[in-house]
């Protein structure tokens, strides 16, 4: 992971590019991987590796090879987006996966894309790409519509300017018509994407809102897209959303009834 500022990296900098090294494919790597990937010489990656092991940041397995430690796992799950989010939506999420039995996740904005914070899913869910921690363009994902149409202008803007990546045919590529498709989100209150990760897959996705009435997540379920009518889904998406942001202090919407 080359540096394009033109300062000389800092330690803090190296320390990153080593954490920066480990991907969901790449989760194990031997010192001299490990080198090549963050783009250090060997003998300091070997020195930086053995004190992020003394601190717990990484850990040695029988081989040598280097893993992210479980301290790296407590100090994220104190993220804004970390562990009071997902255990206030967590009831919500398996009450929606046990009228669904397939993927149900929750996901937040970071820049251009979603990071996935939770998922559950059964033996019998639809293939997703998906997993905790993980990351898509959001312009492709129905969460990551969601919160883009939610999102600031300049947020908005900053990924209509960029390269929207496609994965299928599917897949949103034009400017034009992603603007189309979030003023649709903003309207109707859910998004569904339908095959533009996965053609096998479709999701329907809703806002969660926090106690200032600003969309701080999105949860969605996703189904085969095969047989799906995917507005039948809308309802209890949009109720489990509703629910976690009650949670969070969400103003309630003009009309609706209490649940308490």
């Amino acid at each position: 992971m080359r540096h394009s500022a033109p300062r000389p990296p800092s330690v803090v900098d190296r320390v990153l590019d080593l954490l920066g090294a480990f991907t969901a494919e790449r989760p194990r790597l031997t010192l001299s991987e490990l080198s090549r990937r963050a783009g250090l010489p060997l003998s300091t990656t070997h020195r930086l590796a053995g004190e992020l092991v003394r601190r717990g940041a990484l850990v040695r397995d029988e081989t040598g090879a280097y893993r992210v430690g479980l301290w790296l796992w407590e100090v994220a799950s104190l993220a804004p987006h970390g562990a009071e989010l997902r255990e206030s939506a967590m009831p919500f999420l398996e009450d929606l996966y046990e009228a669904t039995h397939q993927n149900v996740q929750l996901a937040v904005l970071d820049g251009p894309d979603v990071v996935y914070v939770e998922r559950i899913s059964g033996r019998g869910a639809v293939n997703v790409l998906t997993r905790v921690g993980g990351r898509l363009p959001a312009h492709a994902t129905g969460v990551g519509q969601v919160l883009l149409a939610h999102a600031p202008a300049e947020a908005q803007e900053e990924v209509l300017a960029g390269p929207l990546k496609t994965f299928t045919p599917k897949t949103i590529g034009s400017p034009a018509r992603l603007r189309r498709v979030l003023a649709d989100v903003r309207r109707d209150g859910y998004a569904i994407s339908d095959g533009q990760v996965e053609l096998i897959a479709l999701s329907v996705a809703a806002p969660v809102r926090d106690a200032g009435d600003d969309v701080v997540a999105a949860v969605s379920v996703v189904v085969p897209a095969a047989g799906t009518d995917p507005r039948t889904l809308v309802p209890a998406v949009r109720a489990a959303a509703r629910g976690i942001s009650r949670v969070l202090g969400a103003p309630r919407p003009s009309g609706e009834p209490r649940l308490d």
